[in-house]
Formats: C-alpha cells, sequence, structure tokens
C-alpha cells in the first residue's frame, strides 16, 4: 500500500512538471522568430512589407503576397505561410540599426511604435507554477494524511475509530479475567439495551478505569467490549493528547468528544492514561503547562456529556497510583476495575485461546504447562505458544509438541541457550555443584517448591545454570516458615561451593542479592523480627504493578534503627547459612551424586532427580 502511494505521488508530481512546462510554452515564452532580419531588410528594400509594429525587442508585420518567390526561398515562403497560418504575417527580432526609421520612410512603409507591457507575463510565469505545485502538494497530503491533516488541523483528534465489529475481538478471545470481564458486561448490556436500566432510574457508569500489570489484557479487553457492544470504538493514547504547541491538547480532547456525540452510542478508550492525568501539582514547571490544561479539558468534558446518549469512557494505566484524585472520583471513572495475574486455571483457559490456530500433538497438555508457568500474564502465555509453534517449524515438525513448550519455558524464564559457550572444567563443575546445592535443599524443605529441572547449560547473559521450582499450587499468602526455607533454597548453592571446593566464586551474586531483599523484607514491612517488633520501617514500592521502587529519600526512623535493622537482616542470613550448611553436610553422598550425574548429562529432570535421591530415603 505504502509503495502504491509513493508511486501515485510520482505520477502526479511528473503530470505538474510537463503542465508548467507546457503553459510556459504556449502561454507565457515569447514568440520565436519567423523571419530572419536579414531577410527582412530584403524584402524591405523590395517594398513587400506593411503594417509594421516596431517594438523594442520585436518587429512584427505582413509581408505583400505577390513576387515573395523571386526574393526568398521557396522553403521559407512556404515555411513563413505555414507560421503565419496563411496570412502572410512575421516576425524578426530587432537588431540595433539606426538607418531602420530611414529606410522606412524611404520605401513609404507605415510603422508605428509598440510598448511591451511585461509585468503580467512575468508575474505570471512566477506565480502559476507555484500555485500549480503547491495544489498538487496539498492534495498529496490530504489523500495521504486524511482530512484531519496539515497544520489547520493540528487541534484535531488522532483518535483511531474502529467501526462496529472491525476491532476483531470479542469476550470469546478473552480469557482468564472472568471477574473483569463480567463487570464490563453490563457496559454492553446497557449499550445494546439501554431501557432495562432507564426504567428503574439507573444511570450507567460514566467511564471504567482499568488497571492491572503490563501484559494482562487491558487494551484486549476494552476492545473486546465495543467489539460485542457492536458500536463505534474511539482508540487514543494519552500521550497522543500532548503536543509542544499550547493548547493543542485541550483542542484535541474536545474534538474527541464532539466526534463520540456524534456517533453514539459509541465507546471512549484511552490507552496509558498516566501520560495524560498525571496528579496536577507534581510538575516543577508549575500549574500551566500543556499537559495540565489538556487534563483539566478532560476532566471538564468528563463532567459535560449525557451517558444517556451512549457514550462510555474506558482507560486503562498500569500506573494509577500516580493518577488526579479528580479523575477517580465517583462522576468520572465511577468503576476501577483490576486485572490480577491470571491462577493456574485462568492460565489454562488462555492457552487454550492462543493455542486454537495451532496445530498441537496429542500428547500436549495445556494444563501441564499452565502448571509451568507460575508469574506468566496473557502477553507472555501468547509468547509462549508462538515460540513453540516456532521451534517445532524449525525442527520440521508435523505439530507442536510437549517438548517444545517446554524448551520454549527454558527460553523466556532463562533465555537464549547457548550450548557453543566454551567453559574450562573447573568452571563447569563449580556450576554443577552450586546447582545441585540448590537442588538438594529445596528437596530438603518441606515448604519450598518442588525441582522441576536442573541445568548447566548457559542461557541468557549471565546464566551459567539454572535449578527451576515449580509451585504445587498458586499461594497469595506466605508465612514466615515459607520464607525461611526460601532463604535457604537461595543460598544453597553458595554453601555447597564451600563446603565442596573450600572457596566460593562470584556465581552467588544474584541468589545473594535477592536473599538479602529478601531478608530485608521480613524486617521492615512484614514485621517478622523478634527484636524490632511489629513496627515498619520502609513505604512500600512506587508502583503497586511496576517492579520500580521508590527513590532513595530521607529515613524516618534513627541510626540506631538502621543499625538493628541491619543486624537482624544478617542474623536472619546467619542463621539460614548454618541450617543449609548442616543439611548439604548431611547430605553430601547424595550432593556428590547429583552434581557427578550435571557434568554427565547438563540437564537432569524431575524423573532423574527422583531416582538418585530415591535410594537413600528407602
Amino acid at each position: 500500500m505504502e509503495k502504491k502511494q509513493r508511486q501515485f505521488a510520482l505520477w502526479y508530481f511528473i503530470a505538474a512538471f510537463w503542465l508548467v512546462l507546457g503553459i510556459h510554452e504556449f502561454l507565457i515564452a515569447r514568440h520565436t522568430e519567423t523571419l530572419l532580419y536579414s531577410d527582412f531588410k530584403v524584402l524591405l528594400k523590395a517594398s513587400k512589407v506593411e503594417d509594421l509594429s516596431l517594438g523594442e525587442r520585436i518587429i512584427s508585420g505582413r509581408l505583400k503576397r505577390e513576387g515573395l518567390e523571386g526574393l526568398l526561398s521557396k522553403e521559407k515562403v512556404e515555411e513563413i505561410q505555414r507560421l503565419a497560418d496563411g496570412e502572410h504575417r512575421f516576425v524578426t527580432i530587432r537588431v540595433s540599426d539606426p538607418t531602420l526609421i530611414q529606410e522606412l520612410e524611404a520605401s513609404k512603409v507605415r510603422f508605428a511604435g509598440e510598448v511591451e507591457s511585461t509585468w503580467f507575463i512575468t508575474l505570471l510565469s512566477w506565480v502559476l507554477p507555484a500555485l500549480i505545485f503547491v495544489g498538487v502538494w496539498a492534495f498529496l497530503m490530504k489523500r495521504v494524511g486524511g482530512p484531519a491533516s496539515g497544520l489547520m488541523a493540528i487541534g484535531k483528534s488522532k483518535a483511531k475509530v474502529y467501526m462496529e465489529k472491525e476491532t476483531g475481538v470479542t469476550f470469546a478471545d478473552v480469557a482468564g479475567i472472568d471477574e473483569a470481564r463480567t463487570e464490563l458486561m453490563e457496559i454492553v448490556e446497557f449499550l445494546k439495551t439501554p431501557e432495562r436500566y432507564r426504567r428503574l432510574g439507573g444511570k450507567i457508569p460514566k467511564g471504567a478505569l482499568i488497571v492491572g500489570a503490563p501484559g494482562t489484557g487491558k487494551t484486549l479487553l476494552a476492545k473486546a467490549v465495543a467489539g460485542e457492544a457492536g458500536v463505534p470504538f474511539f482508540s487514543m493514547s494519552g500521550s497522543e493528547f500532548v503536543e509542544m504547541f499550547v493548547g493543542v491538547g485541550a483542542a484535541r480532547v474536545r474534538d474527541l468528544f464532539a466526534q463520540a456525540q456524534e456517533k453514539a452510542p459509541c465507546i471512549i478508550f484511552i490507552d496509558e492514561l498516566d501520560a495524560l492525568g498525571k496528579a496536577r501539582g507534581l510538575n516543577p514547571m508549575g500549574g500551566h503547562d500543556e499537559r495540565e490544561q489538556t487534563l483539566n479539558q478532560l476532566l471538564v468534558e468528563m463532567d459535560g456529556f449525557d451517558t444517556n446518549k451512549g457514550v462510555i469512557i474506558l482507560a486503562a494505566t498500569n500506573r494509577p497510583e500516580i493518577l488526579d484524585p479528580a479523575l477517580l472520583r465517583p462522576g468520572r471513572f465511577d468503576r476501577h476495575i483490576a486485572l490480577d495475574r491470571p491462577d493456574i486455571r485462568g492460565r489454562e483457559k488462555i492457552l487454550q485461546v492462543h493455542a486454537k490456530p495451532v496445530k498441537l500433538s496429542p500428547e500436549v497438555d495445556l494444563s501441564v504447562i499452565a502448571a509451568r508457568t507460575p508469574g506468566f500474564v496473557g502477553a507472555d502465555l501468547a509468547n509462549l505458544v508462538n515460540e513453540a509453534a516456532l521451534l517445532a517449524a524449525r525442527k520440521g515438525k508435523d505439530a507442536v509438541e510437549m517438548a517444545d513448550f517446554d524448551e520454549a519455558i527454558d527460553r523466556i524464564v532463562g533465555g537464549l541457550e547457548k550450548k557453543t559457550r566454551v567453559m574450562n572444567p573447573a568452571e563447569k563443575e563449580t556450576v554443577a555443584y552450586h546447582e545441585a546445592g540448590h537442588a538438594l535443599v529445596a528437596e530438603s524443605r518441606p515448604r519450598a517448591d518442588r525441582v522441576s529441572k536442573i541445568s548447566i547449560i548457559p542461557r541468557g547473559v549471565a546464566a551459567l545454570g539454572y535449578t527451576q521450582q515449580l509451585p504445587t499450587e498458586d499461594r497469595y499468602l506466605l508465612k514466615r516458615a515459607d520464607l525461611l526455607d526460601r532463604l535457604d533454597v537461595l543460598l544453597g548453592g553458595r554453601v555447597a561451593e564451600e563446603l565442596v571446593f573450600g572457596d566460593v566464586s562470584t556465581g552467588a551474586q544474584d541468589d545473594l542479592q535477592r536473599a538479602t531483599d529478601m531478608a530485608r523484607l521480613m524486617v521492615t514491612q512484614y514485621g517478622m523480627s523478634e527484636h524490632l517488633g511489629l513496627a515498619t520501617f520502609e513505604e512500600p514500592r512506587a508502583s503497586a504493578f511496576l517492579n520500580i521502587s521508590k527513590p532513595q529519600g530521607v529515613r524516618e526512623y534513627s541510626e540506631q534503627t538502621a543499625q538493628a535493622i541491619d543486624e537482624e537482616i544478617r542474623k536472619l542470613l546467619d542463621d539460614a547459612h548454618t541450617r543449609v550448611e548442616q543439611t548439604l553436610a548431611a547430605r553430601r553422598g547424595e550432593l556428590d551424586a547429583l552434581g557427578k550425574l550435571l557434568l554427565e548429562k547438563e540437564v537432569v529432570d524431575r524423573e532423574a532427580l527422583t531416582q538418585l535421591l530415591q535410594p537413600q530415603k528407602s
């Protein structure tokens, strides 16, 4: 389509160029001579010219019909007759000839002076081509940019309008968020049968704010509402309202709501609302910047329209904590719909939606895949299905198998497998015993998640190996004993290195960071320190849905408290180190056996791990 537009524009410019040349040739260019000045002097002496007009640069007149053949060649006479349309008129270029007037008087030729007006022709030669090119340019811009393009239309809304079923999404394409879908079904029912609600005096909410982590399906859910209701759907991002020109954002808000009123019933969807609706007063520029003017106009428009006309506003954001309170009050965004990460049943339903167009092998069990993907959101699961299909196609398979899904999960979680990376035997042995330590401690702790796979194949940027654990069920609360077991598992690799090699490596850096963060949360936010008691000492992270911490500011506790926090964190880590050291020392034979098995096979699955540990348990 873009190539056709470029060809279309090129042909128009070529046509305009030839049009300008034609105008210059036939309307503006000066007359070319039809007679040489030397021939004109010969004919003048022979008294064959009459009715002359003398201009500053040209001489024009008429030739007498008889007697030309003797003075000019036959070809010249025929050329004069052809160019002069049979009237024997001629044009010649005037040269510097002081005796010309005397010769004309001597030959008794009638002549008159002529004042040549050239300003109009000169002006036309500049203005007309310019007008043609401007007209062609405006026409092309209109075709490429649509009716709302150009500088004069800068205040027009840039919303993409999907008419009726053009969104291509219905509630059949949405899975794993049943509560949110049920909540928004009421809006669909109102748009389809508004009398059902109006007869009892009820009013539909003016707007619904969808909040959730990235990838949970906020935009998809809004499109499904429009597709299910069969009404026009105005989609626009919050950042598209704000421009460098003052007043443009407010003008676009007014134009958006004006268009929506004309096409009611309809749905207005504003994605990434936090780009537009950030709380006023947070900007160091003051209260008169362009973004705040746009927000003020949005607040006014949301108060000014009537929902009985069928205009519903949906918005999505993953940072609701920074939105202006005026946006969140009843009467504007009446409903707040939170999308959480799906549980195991939700993940299975999402996988079923994305696996419909994919040819699966009969052995593929989506419930097993859902159990192996804790924490995955809808976008992650869609990517997982696509990666598995690509891996199967790359291997020339006829259908996507379970092994392809396993490899896709490893690739998404751990990164790209790097089998070509060369590791010396000492480093490989260190990684093997490190991962064996994680796995043995996890199997020794009743509250830790079970080990699914152990690998010493490098992945991603810095991962030299990994131990994959899968929870037996979705958990939303963790007790102190659960966190202590997780601390033990994190320190298992480091303690295994100390026990086997009598030295430590840099491979435990990420484990130690995660263990320190967990211990700090236990002390400062969860109130799990006996010494410090139930008080909390740090504010929670800045965003509920984004993994972003607040910038370090002034501490709200004393230096003595800070020292006590550090001592409690160190105590938690030291106690965990002691417990893990005792566990691995008691199971040293299993640690050596698992380390050697990893060096031999590089990857140990759950079945092989169970067989290795079974004899010692019996």
